[in-house]
């Protein structure tokens, strides 16, 4: 698995638009899971907690997303 991740991280670190590509994904993953945070709590701003939960909400959804189009 070593050698697999690495291939995929000397892809993303060589081809720029690659490396947008997983950028947009992850910022888009906080941005939704940072609105269904606000939502769920109607709060005006969220407080560091929220974001913390928010940023783990994230990087759960954007690390399922990887696994299924990976699992195709």
């Amino acid at each position: 698995m070593e050698k697999e991740l690495k291939v995929v991280t000397q892809a993303i670190n060589s081809d720029r638009e690659l490396f947008y590509a997983y950028q947009s994904n992850i910022a888009m993953a906080f941005v939704d899971a940072c609105a269904n945070a606000k939502r769920k709590s109607n709060k005006k701003y969220l407080n560091s907690n929220d974001i913390h939960l928010a940023a783990n909400e994230a990087a759960i959804n954007f690390l399922n997303l990887l696994i299924k189009e990976s699992a195709k």
